[in-house]
């Protein structure tokens, strides 16, 4: 619920603190946001537009993760999360590019004590993130134009195949907060990459995390999490219809190359899971 979360929320306008109101939450200086009836918020402002992903996108993630094909990954972040709040500081716990908050949601079940905020920049996925878990409230927001969430409020920051700004993440922290990061690897989903015709993992995707992220945060450990996977059609279906390759996936040709792979095809989950403390 967004009334749980209002004391991590900032007026993206002006970075004032915000209060609920009449069905909409406003600052001092006048800003006003509406609440959906869904129970989200979009706090994007001025030019900004909300993007990310399409409805279409959402149930196919959210029923991909519903399969458990990702829970390794699931319980990787859930259990270097429970680490650094056990050992952390009061605040409330942050996913940027939440999805559909199911993420978050293990978290919060992991950790009685905090309340969440989903941020993502498509109104579908907050929609979806907005019912994850009775302490969580959801928000849209644009990560490259600055984070709706209050200077050192967040005690954790999740960031799991989500973009990552580094300043606004080491303002958002709490001196004594974490930000555990989940990228994938090279070899994650490698057996699919030319059978399939999908976008491939940069071989420099860690190197430019820690450019990105290096010269305001300090990596504290960093653990592979890896798993085979047997994925079936359906599966193999909705994991491209979740991600970047959707976007330019021709749907018969899809149908074909997935028809000519065994079923269930074998694939590998491959994720380093970093956690990183403010400098």
């Amino acid at each position: 619920m967004l009334e749980d979360v209002i004391d991590l929320l900032a007026c993206p306008a002006c970075g004032a603190a915000l209060t609920a109101a009449g069905g909409a939450l406003r600052c001092p200086s006048g800003h006003s946001f509406d609440v959906a009836r869904q129970g989200y918020v979009s706090l994007l402002h001025g030019d900004a537009r909300p993007g990310g992903d399409t409805p279409a996108m959402v149930a196919a993630r959210d029923a991909y993760l519903g399969a458990g094909h990702f829970a390794p990954i699931l319980a990787a972040v859930g259990a270097a999360a429970g680490r650094a709040l056990a050992a952390g500081p009061a605040g409330g716990v942050v996913d940027l590019g939440a999805g559909t908050g199911r993420q978050l949601a293990d978290v919060l079940e992991r950790t009685p004590e905090r309340v969440g905020l989903a941020l993502d920049r498509s109104p579908a996925a907050a929609r979806r993130a907005a019912r994850a878990h009775p302490r969580l409230g959801a928000a849209v927001c644009d990560v490259w134009r600055g984070l709706p969430v209050r200077s050192a409020a967040a005690a954790l920051v999740l960031n799991v195949f989500a973009p990552r700004n580094g300043p606004e993440i080491r303002r958002a922290l709490h001196p004594g907060g974490r930000l555990i990061v989940a990228v994938p690897t090279p070899r994650h989903l490698g057996e699919l990459i030319l059978p399939l015709g999908l976008i491939g993992v940069d071989e420099r995707k860690r190197e430019r995390m820690e450019e990105a992220l290096g010269p305001h945060l300090e990596l504290v450990e960093a653990e592979p999490c890896e798993a085979a996977m047997a994925l079936p059609h359906p599966d193999l279906e909705r994991l491209v219809a979740m991600g970047p390759s959707a976007w330019h996936a021709d749907q018969a040709a899809l149908g074909e190359r997935i028809a000519a792979l065994p079923d269930p095809a074998p694939v590998t989950l491959s994720v380093t899971v970093a956690t990183y403390r403010p400098r």
